[in-house]
C-alpha cells in the first residue's frame, strides 16, 4: 500500500511515492515550476495557476502508473500566497507568492500597506503575505469581481484533486496568511473588519491532514500543511529533540514546542497533531548565494569572454574550507533582499584588505553569514525549548549539494548534523500527513520518527 505527496514549491514541484508500511520512496518526481508571469512592476512576484495544476496532474498520473494502490494523497506548498476563486472554485486571479512585495509599497503618505495593516489589527504581519496582499487588493479595488474565496496555493491543490469547489484550509496555511490567533488556532475575526476586510471570504478550517474529499476514483485526498511544518515530518526523527535548518531559496530554523511561545523576531507556527513550531525566518539563504555566484558569472563573462552559461556553483563549494572560514578577517551581512521586519536594509561586506579580498574569502564570508543569521533566530529561542535539543537535521538543496555548508553548520552550532535520506523532504512530510489523515498512523510524531535518517530504503528508481 502507498501514499502519495505533492509539494508545490516556488521554483519546483515535487511528487513521492511512498510505501505506507516502511517510508521508503519508491518513486519520486521533479518538475521545474516554470509557472513564473512577467511583470512590468520590480515588486510583483506572481505565477499561472493553471499550469501549476497541469503540472500536479502529470506527476500524480505518473506516480499512479508505478503503483495502481494509493491509499491517500497528501499536499504541502509555499505558505503565505494567496489566488482567488469564483464559486466553481476556478481561479479568478493569478498566484500572488510569499515573495510578492506590494506590500511594501506606500500605502500613504508615511506608511507601507503591510505597515498600514499592522497598526490597524496590531499583528506583525510582514509583505508577501496573504492578508497584507489582500488588503492591498482591497483598498486599491483591485479583489477580482468573481472572487467567492482566497486560499494558498497547496489549498488549491488539495481541494481540486479532492473534486471540491471550495477551499478548505488548516492552521498551519491560515497561520502563515497573518492576523490569525494562535493559541486560539482561529482567524482574528474582529481585528481583519478593522481593517476593512470580509472574513467571508476566508476558507473555511479543518485539522491538518483531515481527509476533505477524494479523486474521482476515490482516493483520499488530505487537506494541505504548510511546507515548513511538512519539511520538518519529512526530516526529523524525534520532533523533540531536534533543530531543523532548512537552506533554499530563503532560510529557515526551526524547532518544535508543545506549548505557545511568544520570542521577538521568532514566528510561532501551528504544527500538525498538536503544538507549535518556533521559526526563525530568513530571505537570504540560496538567493544570497545565488547573487555571489551571478556576480562571478558576469566577472568571467565580461573580463574572459565566457558565454556567462556556465554554472559555478560547484566550483564555488569546493573553494569554501569549513576549516578556516573565520580566519579571514571578512565578514558578510547576507540581508541583500532586507530582512522580514525591515525591508529597507541591504547587505554588506565589512574588513577588506589587501589580502583578504578573494574569491575564497568572498565565498567563506556569504556561506557564515546566512549561518550567522540563523544563528541570531536561534539565539532567541527560549532556555527551555533549546536546552533538550540534542542533533541539527539540514534540509533543503542549498545545504545537500555543500558539505562546507554543513560543516560550518555543525561548527557555529556544537551538534552533530544529519541530512535526511531523501531530498524531497517537504513531500514525504505530505505523505506522512496522508496517511495520519486516513488513518493509517496514529499521530504525526510516530509516524515520521520511525522512518526518517537512515531508517528508510533508497529509492527503487
Amino acid at each position: 500500500m502507498n501514499l502519495i505527496g505533492l509539494d508545490i514549491g516556488t521554483t519546483s514541484i515535487c511528487g513521492v511515492l511512498m510505501d505506507a508500511a516502511t517510508g521508503r520512496v519508491v518513486k519520486a518526481l521533479n518538475k521545474p515550476n516554470a509557472s513564473n508571469l512577467r511583470s512590468p512592476h520590480d515588486w510583483e512576484f506572481t505565477q499561472d495557476v493553471s499550469s501549476i495544476l497541469s503540472a500536479v496532474r502529470e506527476i500524480v498520473a505518473e506516480l499512479r502508473e508505478t503503483a495502481p494502490d494509493i491509499r491517500a494523497i497528501g499536499v504541502t506548498g509555499q505558505m503565505h500566497g494567496i489566488l482567488y476563486v469564483d464559486d466553481n472554485g476556478d481561479p479568478v486571479s493569478p498566484l500572488f507568492t510569499w515573495q510578492d512585495q506590494r506590500g511594501n509599497l506606500p500605502a500613504d503618505g508615511e506608511l507601507t500597506y503591510a505597515e498600514r495593516l499592522r497598526r490597524l489589527t496590531g499583528y506583525a504581519v510582514s509583505t508577501g503575505f496573504g492578508m497584507v496582499t489582500h488588503y492591498y487588493h482591497v483598498v486599491n479595488g483591485s479583489v477580482p469581481p468573481r472572487a467567492a474565496s482566497l486560499c494558498t496555493i497547496a489549498d488549491y491543490i488539495a481541494f481540486k484533486l479532492a473534486g471540491r469547489t471550495k477551499p478548505v484550509t488548516d492552521p498551519t496555511h491560515a497561520a502563515s496568511l497573518g492576523v490569525y490567533r494562535l493559541e486560539a488556532l482561529a482567524y482574528d475575526v474582529e481585528a481583519l473588519s478593522k481593517a476593512g476586510i470580509d472574513p467571508g471570504i476566508l476558507p473555511e478550517q479543518a485539522g491538518s491532514g483531515q481527509i476533505i474529499g477524494y479523486t474521482a476514483d476515490g482516493i483520499p485526498v488530505a487537506g494541505a500543511i504548510g511546507d515548513n511544518q511538512a519539511s520538518f515530518l519529512g526530516s526529523v526523527r524525534d520532533i523533540a529533540k531536534t533543530l531543523l535548518v532548512n537552506i533554499g531559496t530563503g532560510s529557515q530554523i526551526s524547532v518544535y514546542s508543545e506549548q505557545y511561545i511568544q520570542a521577538e523576531e521568532i514566528d510561532t507556527r501551528p504544527f500538525p497533531g498538536g503544538g507549535y513550531l518556533l521559526v526563525g525566518a530568513s530571505l537570504s539563504g540560496g538567493k544570497s548565494y545565488a547573487l555571489l555566484e551571478r556576480f562571478f558569472r558576469e566577472v568571467c563573462e565580461t573580463f574572459a569572454g565566457n558565454d556567462g552559461s556556465t554554472d559555478l556553483f560547484d566550483l564555488m563549494n569546493r573553494l569554501a574550507d569549513p576549516t578556516d572560514a573565520d580566519e579571514s578577517g571578512l565578514k558578510v551581512g547576507t540581508q541583500f533582499y532586507g530582512t522580514r521586519t525591515d525591508p529597507d536594509v541591504r547587505g554588506s561586506i565589512e574588513g577588506i584588505g589587501p589580502a583578504n579580498f578573494t574569491p575564497r574569502n568572498l565565498v567563506q564570508g556569504f556561506l557564515e553569514g546566512m549561518i550567522r543569521e540563523l544563528r541570531r533566530y536561534y539565539d532567541g529561542f527560549p532556555v527551555s525549548v533549546k536546552e533538550r535539543l540534542a542533533s541539527i537535521v539540514a534540509s533543503g538543496n542549498g545545504i545537500r549539494r555543500n558539505e562546507a555548508l554543513r560543516r560550518m553548520l555543525e561548527r557555529r552550532f556544537g551538534f552533530p548534523l544529519e541530512m535526511p535520506q531523501y531530498p524531497e523532504e517537504a513531500a514525504c512530510g505530505a505523505a506522512v500527513s496522508a496517511g495520519v489523515g486516513c488513518g493509517l498512523y496514529t499521530d504525526y510524531s510516530r509516524s515520521s520518527g520511525e522512518w526518517t535518517n537512515g531508517s528508510r530504503g533508497d529509492h527503487d528508481d
